[in-house]
């Protein structure tokens, strides 16, 4: 029998200052058996990091067909393809030509991330925004998982600071095109 999702909650205080964002968000994040903490947790700052009306999380990693997290207009129109990790270049190619708007976040190194997109073909290349942390940013942050958190999430001059459960964490937000 194969083992179900996790669910894990998240109330968190958003203050995002750089886009005068500033929301309290009770997020239930189904956790694949397969998915790591660290792409969890990426995934969930991704969220927040894009905050807007009509954003949602996908069916994840059981959906080959949508980014981890996406955002529609109140027509159901996709507006933002956003993935998490590592994707590949075709798979973002088909994500520019669904959405006006393209981003990964990932808790890898974001040259060798995007490594493997040179030379490939992407639609609006040059509009994909590839956004990264400090080198151990996350892995420190998943520390503090459980299945129930607290989280605050606040942005300014690209700076985040995150408490989770108590504990604090600080990061540059590292964001870049493709080249």
């Amino acid at each position: 029998m194969a083992t179900g999702a996790t669910i894990h909650t998240f109330d968190v205080q958003l203050a995002d200052v750089d886009r005068g964002v500033y929301d309290e968000l009770a997020l239930r994040v189904a956790r694949h058996p397969s998915e790591t903490d660290a792409y969890m947790v990426t995934r969930v700052l991704a969220y927040c990091l894009e905050f807007e009306e009509g954003i949602a999380f996908s069916e994840g990693l059981s959906s080959t067909e949508e980014p981890a997290v996406v955002v529609r207009d109140l027509t159901g129109a996709l507006q933002a393809w956003i993935e998490v990790g590592a994707p590949d270049a075709a798979r973002l190619h088909h994500g520019s030509k669904l959405a006006e708007r393209v981003a990964v976040y990932t808790h890898r190194d974001p040259a060798k991330v995007a490594a493997p997109w040179a030379g490939k073909k992407i639609h609006r290349a040059d509009a994909l925004r590839l956004v990264g942390f400090d080198p151990g940013f996350i892995d420190r942050a998943v520390t503090a998982l459980s299945r129930r958190n607290t989280m605050t999430v606040s942005v300014t001059e690209r700076q985040l600071y995150l408490e989770l459960n108590g504990e604090t964490f600080d990061t540059a937000i590292h964001e870049r095109g493709i080249e």
